[in-house]
């Protein structure tokens, strides 16, 4: 019913809508459904290409057992922050950990950053993450290496002598601009191959052009993540004038 648990054969709906090649939202029409429950439903479970109903079916019960097993006994759970539904945000985070997955990141360090971004300090300390996640210290010791060497989380002096990981705003800038530099390489090295193979010949062409594209893709990319690093991080300021303004 909406609102409810997916059952079984609606699992097997949305695999045969997305054979067929339909969007989530017309999926959703059919069963009666919010479109972002299928789309949850759908990333957390494999993707559009991958995503098969009786695999899915059994995960989510596993899921849940797991999350029975995990619940404190005898004690009251603390009240969610913000009024939030807790189920919701767990959905959430699994949705948004398969998302990354799916980018090339490893599923841990997946998890870590889908951690840091959902919560709303925006840091975490390693003992937070083992509580949050239920993994064991070196699993969480070797995610934030990894994700820290690629830029992607930075430390900070916590109370006492404990270290938080935080993720800030730039994270993404950062990354798009390493992507771009990482694609001027490829271009230099298409370049180089057009000299090898000798100008005017089949081969050298195919390269220049290869060279061409993912210039024109990466200085592209610089420009859009320039402008929108300033446009989105403005605050207010006093301009020229001295009036207050928005930068």
């Amino acid at each position: 019913m909406p609102g409810g648990r997916l059952t079984q054969q609606e699992r097997q709906q949305i695999a045969q809508g997305l054979g067929d090649g339909l969007a989530y939202a017309e999926i959703a029409r059919r069963l009666g459904r919010p479109t972002s429950t299928i789309t949850r439903e759908v990333m957390r479970n494999g993707g559009p290409t991958a995503y098969r109903a009786d695999l899915a079916h059994r995960a989510t019960e596993r899921r849940t057992h797991r999350r029975r097993q995990a619940a404190p006994r005898g004690a009251q759970a603390p009240a969610p922050a913000h009024g939030r539904d807790v189920e919701a945000v767990r959905e959430y985070e699994e949705m948004f950990t398969t998302l990354l997955m799916q980018q090339g990141l490893p599923k841990m360090m997946s998890r870590v950053l889908t951690c840091l971004y959902t919560t709303d300090a925006g840091s975490l300390t390693a003992s937070e993450l083992v509580r949050h996640l239920q993994v064991s210290p070196a699993s969480v010791s070797k995610a934030v290496a990894f994700l820290e060497s690629q830029g992607l989380i930075r430390r900070e002096r916590g109370e006492g002598r404990r270290e938080r990981y935080a993720v800030d705003d730039d994270v993404f800038y950062q990354s798009m601009i390493a992507s771009a530099r990482s694609s001027a390489q490829l271009a230099a090295a298409a370049r180089q191959g057009v000299g090898v193979l000798g100008p005017d010949t089949p081969a050298a062409t195919r390269l220049e052009n290869i060279a061409r594209f993912v210039d024109f893709v990466a200085e592209s990319l610089i420009r859009a993540a320039e402008q929108a690093r300033e446009v989105l991080h403005s605050k207010p300021g006093t301009s020229s004038g001295g009036t207050v303004g928005r930068g």
